[in-house]
């Protein structure tokens, strides 16, 4: 099923805790891997998946879905569009519960094939946004910093306070 609501983003949110992020980079500065930490201290349980990397956020990476020992609820793609189908066809296979197609990974055929096979299907949204939007913890800058707020400062003394007669 493609889920494009609140009510069905926080049933796939709260419902699948073990999530396997396929094209997880080991750059910190990378989307991915800003993602996977936020879900990583948020309680979900993060399973890298990049053949060129061994361990990812001090977790053991695997090279594709397949090689997961342990099963996976949902599939967080952050490769490149045309990639998606086959990444798709393994997580049918390994019996994966969502198909999730971060922000830019569009790709229709992917989705209804997983939709198809009985998967929850989110595209072209993030996982880290979604939870702290649906959660709390978005804000202007995007992480919950506590330095936002919706309360008015105080007003600054005028210029004219300062003067003296």
């Amino acid at each position: 099923m493609i889920v494009d609501d609140i009510a069905g983003l926080r049933r796939v949110l709260l419902g699948n805790c073990v999530i396997a992020v396929v094209g997880l980079s080991p750059d910190w500065n990378r989307p991915s891997y800003f993602a996977a930490k936020y879900m990583l201290e948020h309680g979900y349980t993060i399973i890298p998946v990049n053949p060129r990397a061994t361990e990812i956020l001090g977790q053991k990476c695997y090279p594709d879905l397949a090689a997961i020992p342990v099963g996976v609820d949902l599939v967080d793609v952050f490769r490149k569009p045309g990639e998606a189908m086959p990444i798709t066809d393994q997580a049918i296979r390994i019996g994966a519960r969502c198909l999730w197609l971060q922000l830019g990974v569009i790709n229709h055929e992917a989705a209804g094939k997983a939709a198809a096979a009985g998967l929850d299907v989110v595209m072209d949204r993030c996982v880290k946004i979604e939870y702290a939007r649906l959660f709390g913890g978005l804000n202007y800058a995007g992480v919950n910093t506590g330095v936002i707020s919706a309360k008015r400062p105080p007003c600054p003394p005028s210029p004219d306070q300062d003067r003296k007669p």
